[in-house]
């Protein structure tokens, strides 16, 4: 939904009722809700009044445009994104034998929170990331090597966050900021 005003009791325009309609049918077409639940949230979207009539409508369906997904694999060679180039809010990316590189330091990031799932088997993995993001990479499993990581000495706020999870097998990610 769009974001709310401050007095969630005022009255809600055609266009925040429409926008709350067009959320409740992507959700089904999505396969989050069912058609049942589809039809008594577009009721409580049609017969809403006020911001606050709205809120149970819409909890718990997704973020309009939560992002996309995007795969990168290859069997053997390299990956290597870098430039500018749209990063989705969800890449995951697989290699059997073979390195990895993504650059995002001039990469175009729309996204808030960018989840980077790795399934690498063998080869070494190098991600750069823009020097005001904030990095988490607690739910990556290595089998054979430690994550290498300096957080900057300075940090800096409204980047975007980069959670890196999945598993490497034989290999190590070093993971850097951009310098600029």
């Amino acid at each position: 939904m769009t974001s709310l005003p401050e007095d969630s009791s005022s009255l809600i325009s055609e266009d925040d009722r429409d926008t709350a309609v067009q959320r409740v049918q992507e959700a089904y077409a999505e396969g989050h809700v069912s058609h049942e639940e589809m039809d008594e949230r577009l009721h409580q979207v049609l017969t809403a009044k006020t911001h606050s009539d709205l809120v149970p409508a819409l909890a718990s369906l997704p973020e309009k445009n939560a992002g996309t997904t995007s795969t990168i694999a290859a069997a053997g060679g390299r990956i290597k994104r870098q430039g500018a180039w749209r990063v989705p809010r969800v890449l995951k990316v697989a290699s059997a034998y073979g390195r990895v590189h993504l650059d995002l330091s001039r990469a175009v990031i729309e996204h808030q929170v960018v989840d980077i799932e790795l399934e690498l088997g063998t080869g070494r993995a190098k991600i750069t990331v823009p020097r005001d993001a904030i990095v988490d990479f607690e739910d990556l499993h290595t089998g054979w090597k430690d994550t290498r990581y300096k957080p900057p000495r300075r940090t800096a706020s409204g980047g975007p966050t980069i959670r890196i999870s999945g598993t490497m097998g034989f290999g190590r990610l070093k993971i850097r900021h951009a310098r600029r």
